[in-house]
């Protein structure tokens, strides 16, 4: 059954719409607009509802944070694949300006960087990998700036049962 659970994930469109439909994304009004794991790119949207609303109107600052959370610990596992430990280790958000609107994150990584943190993985020792983002209202407006640390670490390998 599991196996059949990590297959239907790897589908975009089927990845997509559980995270569309898991419980905090669906409470704070997040949906994930573009779903592309194989091109490193998470698209991630928020309108300003009643329910992720402060109480001066604006967007609560833990619904911000929350849209971006787990994507790129979600790009670097499905790139870096089962012998990978990817974990958030840290992050920062720096509120710029009240969103009074939708709100959107482009989530975003490369194959040069999942190749450089292959390289340095390579000896089994944790790596910590540091990353920055905006999200920005529909005007285009900067509404805040989220810094994220990762830790990765190469897996060492299972001995043999015997």
């Amino acid at each position: 059954m599991n196996d059949i659970i990590r297959k239907l994930q790897t589908i975009p469109f089927i990845s997509k719409f559980i995270l569309n439909h898991y419980s905090p994304f669906k409470g704070a009004g997040i949906e994930i607009d573009v779903f592309d794991l194989k091109n490193y790119y998470i698209r991630v949207k928020m309108p300003l509802l009643q329910k992720n609303r402060n109480l001066v109107g604006t967007h609560f600052g833990g619904s911000l944070y929350s849209m971006v959370d787990p994507f790129y610990m979600l790009i670097l596992i499905h790139h870096l694949g089962p012998r990978y430990i990817v974990w958030d280790k840290a992050a920062n958000i720096n509120f710029l300006s009240p969103g009074r609107s939708t709100v959107y994150a482009d989530i975003r990584l490369d194959k040069d960087e999942i190749e450089h943190i292959k390289s340095l993985a390579d000896n089994f020792a944790p790596i910590y990998r540091n990353y920055t983002l905006d999200l920005y209202d529909e005007s285009g407006i900067r509404i805040a700036e989220i810094q994220k640390t990762l830790y990765i670490r190469r897996k060492h390998p299972q001995p043999l049962k015997s």
